[in-house]
């Protein structure tokens, strides 16, 4: 672990506001969790892109609990808490909202705005990659802007606003990639696989009896602020800082420390949101594990999430079978942290 922050020298107020950040952290992950078996690394990412800022794109075959555990997390967070089922055939309006004619109480008609689900705080978008383009973009306003355009109108999203969208990456028909640029404003893509034997045993044991598990609010907007406002004060070394920057450039193709398989294989690397990300996550990753110093080793440990949707492989890496996750793997190999001086 290479860090140049002493944590001798953090002062008690930090130490307290870490404190209090892992406190409200497990109690919300506690709630989460009375609903959701296992999945741990997945519930961590839904949770720290929320404290971070972030929005978040998982990734699952269908029948793996990601539309339960966002919903799950709506019911733990006292938020305005909205889902949108997408369909090949939904228009933005349908998101954003629209004009509509109304009676007055004078007997006349006049246009009032009647707000979409998108304008909410905690945004469940199901199944993201059976929008159009045209309603994608719509959404990609909300995530980047924080805010969306209807007409002459611009209403501007309160915070904490945070998108959580599913996919599946199987079934192709009626479906619509989503472009680059709507992929690299998510903090994190996190993939949900199958459930052990023995999770499969307590899924059953949760879902197929009598009892039902009722889930607490336990949070609410102003404490997701104060999570974010700790998050942001959290300590980087630069040695750390240029660990996660040198990482995001071995990324792209055509430099001096990217490796074969990258220079071969990667058509794009990724961005400086790439990097952006990395040491959010990182602060995160430092604050759960009790520091207020970020390592490289944080840095490390988020890379998977972070990068592999920020990552675009060419045509002779698809036709090789040569994935993302194998790229940010070859990455972390051969890109290794320099020790901090004492």
């Amino acid at each position: 672990m290479t860090s140049s922050v002493d944590q001798s020298s953090v002062s008690e107020q930090a130490r307290q506001a870490a404190q209090d950040f892992r406190a409200s952290y497990e109690r919300i992950q506690q709630q989460v969790c009375r609903a959701m078996v296992g999945q741990a690394d997945v519930v961590e990412g839904v949770l720290t892109a929320m404290v971070a800022g972030g929005h978040v794109l998982l990734e699952g075959v269908p029948g793996l609990g990601k539309t339960m555990l966002v919903r799950t997390l709506g019911s733990a967070l006292d938020l305005p808490f909205s889902r949108i089922q997408f369909t090949p055939d939904m228009m933005p309006a349908d998101i954003q909202g629209t004009n509509v004619l109304v009676e007055n109480e004078g007997g006349g008609h006049e246009l009032q705005f009647e707000e979409g689900p998108l304008v909410s705080s905690l945004v469940l978008a199901d199944e993201i990659n059976r929008a159009t383009p045209k309603t994608q973009s719509a959404l990609l306003e909300a995530m980047q802007e924080r805010q969306i355009s209807v007409g002459r109108r611009t209403i501007h999203l309160q915070e904490p606003f945070c998108v959580m969208a599913t996919q599946n990456p199987v079934e192709q028909e009626g479906t619509y990639p989503l472009p680059e640029a709507q992929l690299d404003r998510f903090l994190m893509k996190v993939h949900v696989g199958y459930p052990e034997e023995h999770e499969y045993l307590e899924i059953l044991n949760r879902t197929t009896g009598t009892s039902e598990v009722v889930i607490e609010s336990v949070s609410n907007g102003v404490e997701i602020m104060r999570m974010r406002e700790v998050v942001r004060a959290v300590a980087v070394a630069e040695s750390v800082s240029k660990h996660a920057v040198k990482l995001v450039m071995a990324t792209q193709p055509g430099r001096e420390m990217s490796t074969p398989l990258v220079n071969e294989n990667v058509s794009l690397g990724s961005s400086p949101r790439g990097a952006q990300a990395l040491i959010l996550c990182a602060k995160v990753k430092a604050l759960l594990a009790g520091r207020f110093a970020v390592s490289t080793d944080d840095i490390r440990a988020v890379a998977g999430a972070v990068l592999r949707h920020r990552i675009m492989i060419n045509f002779h890496g698809i036709a090789d079978g040569i994935t993302a996750d194998q790229i940010v793997a070859d990455v972390l190999q051969n890109v290794q942290p320099v020790p901090a001086h004492s």
